[in-house]
């Protein structure tokens, strides 16, 4: 029997180095493999070049590799809740290549699936398209590299022709993902919001890490209830029920303080 579980975190990352590619899932604070980024912010690698849609918030996530200085470059396509991501990045200590989000979601999956590249209509007649996005700041502010113009195509659509912008596909060394639930043979259940870049970002990674909260035996997941195959993970670790989960931005509505007559 194919067994993929590790005793820990620590061990299932040991063999991250410098200067990595890791594709990561989550959004917002929603998804994130806490036990795994805590492994490798305990490892201290550095020079990690990460692809996630956001890169957490100053104290969780993502935040606590890019306060340790263990980023190097984010590949993401929401970067608004980071004031540490802003300093570093306008400071010209982090290169950021910001990504439309749907676009990003499919650089990831298409890399999974063996496609180089698509043609895609989102950043057409944009900067995402045309180039000269601030990637690296120098530190006096001056941009000291930008994106450079992409490919472009006309299809028709509808009857009419439209233009398209060429995305080439990601791939990874590694990613690490979140899931509820999973087997020994790496098949993986994810909770609701917790679906959304966890999929693409694992098949994305050559070698895929997942941390599950409940680990069982194969064949006691519904073979129709998996979101994702064990054919793209590699690695599997339980962590428990009982961790924490942070919300990013709580919203409730207002207390009405009026009296009905």
């Amino acid at each position: 029997m194919i067994d993929k579980t590790y005793a820990s975190a620590a061990e299932a990352v040991a063999d991250i180095p410098d200067g990595a590619t890791i594709a990561v899932g989550g959004f917002g604070l929603s998804g994130n493999p806490m036990a795994l980024i805590k492994a490798i912010e305990a490892s201290g690698v550095t020079g990690l070049k990460v692809v996630s849609n956001n890169c957490g918030v100053d104290d969780w996530g993502l935040g606590l590799l890019l306060r340790g200085g263990q980023i190097d470059k984010m590949t993401s396509s929401y970067v608004g809740e980071n004031k540490e991501f802003e300093r570093r990045y306008l400071a010209g200590e982090l290169e950021l290549e910001l990504t439309p989000q749907g676009t990003l979601a499919e650089k990831l999956r298409a890399g999974g699936s063996g496609i180089g590249a698509f043609y895609t209509r989102a950043g057409v007649g944009t900067q995402v398209q045309e180039g000269g996005l601030p990637q690296r700041y120098n530190a006096d502010g001056t941009v000291a590299q930008a994106s450079a113009p992409k490919p472009t195509a006309t299809f028709d659509v509808d009857g009419e022709p439209k233009e398209f912008v060429l995305e080439e596909a990601i791939t990874t060394d590694f990613s690490l993902v979140h899931a509820l639930r999973g087997d020994r043979h790496g098949n993986l259940v994810f909770n609701k919001a917790a679906r959304q870049f966890s999929p693409p970002a694992a098949m994305a990674g050559r070698i895929c890490i997942a941390q599950v909260e409940e680990l069982v035996e194969p064949g006691e997941i519904d073979p129709d209830a998996v979101h994702l195959p064990g054919v793209f993970v590699h690695r599997i670790i339980e962590v428990g029920t009982d961790i924490e989960k942070r919300i990013e931005r709580r919203t409730v509505s207002e207390e009405s303080t009026s009296e009905e007559s």
